[in-house]
């Protein structure tokens, strides 16, 4: 391995004497102005994973600024008369990557309860006309290029869609309380909906052997072939992806207000052109704004969530182009904000927002300087609050646990397929703050051995300084 920088012997001996000698590692600590202490590889380009979004995330705030709400409106288009509403009723997506529950006390139907109790206090129970889903604040691209196919059935993989409900996924519950050898049972939110068919062939096995879950959705369709075995009961939790975004949010909205009794006479509808909105034959009957960008962001980051990286990257583009916010827009605002911020764009590749494209390309040397340049953004604070707390929360909750780096390192963990990436600022014994990277790209040994060497890195690097 070239070594670019002075770097610790002992460091390198634990990369070297590790059972993942063979992997590909890159390493750099900067202090607070940018000097690089130490550094190994960290010229080299590599797969990022979710450290990615430590870019992405950094341009959004500096386009969007901190309080940016998304704004998501309930539209009429016609008359009231009587308990009637004479025409049709328009949900205009804005982008909005929260409504579920992820910011309403875990009740998903937020947003839908705000738009029916507005319909519901002007007295409409009937509407003659569809319920019509506009998605065209967003370009009809469903995925960025580079994400593999297997991913695409998890909530991980989601479409992107500027109408987007639940992020875009059916929670499924499995309950293996049946007997050995019968199928287990299954519910899924929101309400069963025949939306998505599963097609249930999972297995109980004895209490004592292992779960071996497989799922899939069939591509180009809406089901979902189920075929893990899981252990007498066991009960297992997991979203997953759907087909045509837009449309599952119309189809479930719609089924909500039937459950409060107001009905459609006309099929639902999902559109992709762009409206004159502001005409008056256009009335405002329900208007929701989501949380400020800087709760959004910490949701995208500590969590490490695609779907919110994704969609935040297609906003950024909308606003600052003022078209229909496509991920192609998107990275072009990050080439632009990385070359800003000192970063050469000749050692960036990039398909995605988030780093699940494995296609997206940077150096560490890139995402230290990020790091160290952020310091000096207006927005710093919530740049900084975005990410995982060592020991405390998010992806970092469970890492660095009573260690002397609990609490010490604000950090983005990043996981792909044979890359395993943590970067942040860390504080180190002496109090002195730095700027830490290590990206482990290509390793065949467990995850997990890979967080402990990577653990075991920055644990020297707080000690040394």
């Amino acid at each position: 391995m070239a070594q670019d920088t002075a770097f610790s012997s002992e460091i390198v001996k634990t990369i070297e004497n590790s059972r993942a000698f063979d992997a590909f590692w890159s390493v750099i600590v900067r202090d607070s102005t940018g000097k690089i202490l130490e550094g190994y590889n960290y010229n080299k380009i590599v797969r990022p994973a979710s450290n990615f979004k430590l870019l992405s995330s950094a341009m959004v705030l500096n386009e969007l600024g901190p309080d940016y709400r998304y704004s998501t409106k309930l539209y009429g288009l016609g008359r009231q008369e009587g308990d009637t509403w004479e025409g049709d009723i328009i949900v205009r997506g804005s982008g909005d990557p929260s409504i579920s529950g992820k910011f309403y006390n875990e009740d998903r139907f937020y947003v839908f309860e705000k738009f029916y109790q507005a319909l519901d206090s002007l007295g409409i129970r009937k509407i003659r006309g569809s319920l019509v889903g506009n998605d065209s604040y967003f370009d009809q691209q469903t995925y960025p290029e580079g994400w593999s196919w297997e991913d695409l059935t998890f909530y991980y993989g989601v479409e992107i869609n500027a109408l987007s409900f639940n992020e875009n996924a059916v929670d499924l519950r499995v309950y293996a309380r049946n007997d050995i050898g019968e199928k287990p049972d299954i519910e899924w939110f929101p309400f069963d909906t025949d939306y998505v068919d599963f097609v249930n062939e999972q297995v109980i096995t004895p209490s004592y052997s292992e779960y071996d879950e497989s799922y899939q959705r069939i591509m180009g369709t809406n089901t979902i072939l189920l075929e893990s075995t899981l252990p007498r009961n066991y009960i297992e939790k997991e979203s997953l992806s759907i087909l045509d975004a837009p449309r599952f949010f119309i189809d479930t909205f719609e089924k909500y207000l039937e459950q409060g009794k107001i009905t459609f006479s006309m099929p639902m509808m999902v559109e992709s052109h762009n409206r004159s909105w502001e005409g008056s034959r256009y009335t405002v009957l329900a208007e929701h704004q989501s949380v400020p960008l800087g709760k959004l962001l910490q949701e995208m980051n500590k969590e490490s969530n695609n779907f919110y990286a994704e969609m935040l990257l297609k906003t950024a583009a909308a606003e600052h182009y003022n078209t229909q916010g496509s991920t192609e827009l998107g990275l072009s605002l990050i080439e632009t904000f990385a070359m800003d911020m000192g970063i050469d764009v000749e050692d960036l590749e990039m398909n995605d927002g988030s780093g699940l494209a494995s296609s997206t390309l940077i150096t560490t040397e890139g995402l230290s300087k990020l790091l160290v340049e952020m310091r000096n953004n207006s927005h710093f604070a919530v740049y900084k609050q975005s990410l995982a707390v060592a020991g405390r929360d998010g992806t970092l909750e469970y890492r660095f646990k009573n260690s002397p780096v609990e609490g010490k390192l604000y950090g983005k963990t990043g996981y792909i397929s044979g890359v395993r990436a943590l970067s942040g600022y860390l504080e180190s014994a002496s109090g002195q703050p730095l700027i830490v990277s290590v990206v482990t790209n290509n390793y065949t040994e467990p995850t997990s051995y890979i967080d402990e060497l990577q653990e075991d890195i920055v644990q020297k690097i707080y000690y040394k300084y």
